[in-house]
């Protein structure tokens, strides 16, 4: 009997890794070994650095398309940014990364603007409040009020109303997060696709995370376990378990269809591999892209492979717009 979706052992071999995504990797690693982790200082150090270009990002490039609102939220107004293309047939609701402690929209906006004219989709990026300052739940709360006020205005402010949902890092996260609590507080199951890009979905801690060690390449054991306490501090272990925190012990009956996507070098990877099984024995309809060499958020940086990723991305939320995965 033939396995549908089996994966590929080959993507696992460090033969598969290309050239240049091995030479970026090793510039990247003697890079990071030259700063401060950033598990080892203040996140107000990083998000200033960050903010003034001098982020291991680079410099924030912002998008001619965006503007900046607010929408009401659960302690006060929720600030978001919209990329609004020239074409429009869906929406995608975006949620940035950054550990739940790092990163603001506008530092995404190079990024999501290639999504806005790509998939034909106005872009809405939601700045959810930071931890450790506003720690669980207020970002997951922030996010589930910026998507139901899309929801509700989607067709009034965008003339559409087709969504897709997704994020990189914490931000896939809180989408899977976010798409539960529209099904379970909302009985909102119309989601049209869900982007997640190398999620963390277990915040207990998947053998991917726990075994990677002291090796940075973005993220390490270490800075995982410390963004896990600015956003979590105070939750002992068993409540780190609860869908609303790891939605991988979630019922996922009912998920939009998804892409999952991630690289072998992430410490995040069995979190995807993981997600992506069980995403599809709750009876969903998924994809999983695996790439071979990549590292944590390896799609935020100008490499051929990068490249790769970020297309086949846009190209799944201009299907899902479409109804066509």
């Amino acid at each position: 009997m033939a396995v549908i979706g089996a994966i590929d052992p080959a993507l696992f071999n460090p033969e598969s890794i290309d050239d240049e995504t091995r030479a970026f990797n090793a510039q990247l690693e003697a890079m990071l070994a030259t700063i401060p982790a950033v598990n080892t200082v203040p996140p107000e150090v990083t998000r200033a650095a960050r903010e003034e270009g001098r982020g291991i990002f680079g410099p924030i490039v912002l998008s001619s398309l965006a503007t900046t609102r607010t929408i009401p939220g659960p302690a006060g107004d929720v600030p978001i940014r919209v990329l609004l293309p020239e074409t429009v047939t869906g929406v995608y609701f975006h949620i940035h990364g950054g550990g739940f402690t790092l990163g603001r929209p506008h530092h995404f906006d190079a990024r999501n603007e290639l999504t806005a004219r790509r998939a034909n989709v106005a872009v809405v990026s939601v700045d959810y409040r930071l931890a450790p300052e506003n720690p669980y739940p207020a970002a997951p709360d922030d996010c589930e009020a910026a998507a139901l006020w899309l929801i509700e205005n989607a067709r009034r402010e965008f003339g559409v109303d087709r969504i897709v949902i997704g994020g990189e890092s914490a931000g896939a996260t809180l989408a899977a997060v976010t798409a539960l609590r529209l099904r379970d507080k909302h009985g909102y199951r119309g989601l049209a696709g869900a982007n997640l890009v190398y999620g963390a979905y277990d915040l207990t801690g998947t053998p991917s995370q726990l075994l990677w060690g002291e090796r940075n390449l973005v993220l390490s054991t270490p800075i995982i376990v410390w963004f896990g306490e600015q956003y979590l501090g105070y939750l002992p272990l068993q409540a780190r378990r609860a869908p609303d925190v790891s939605p991988l012990y979630a019922d996922l009956a009912g998920m939009p269809p998804a892409l999952f996507t991630v690289g072998t070098l992430d410490p995040l990877l069995d979190d995807s591999l993981f997600m992506y099984n069980r995403w599809i024995v709750a009876g969903n309809r998924a994809e999983l892209a695996i790439y071979p060499g990549g590292v944590h958020a390896f799609d935020s940086f100008p490499t051929a492979l990068g490249q790769r990723a970020t297309e086949r991305c846009d190209n799944f939320i201009a299907r899902a717009i479409a109804g066509e995965v």
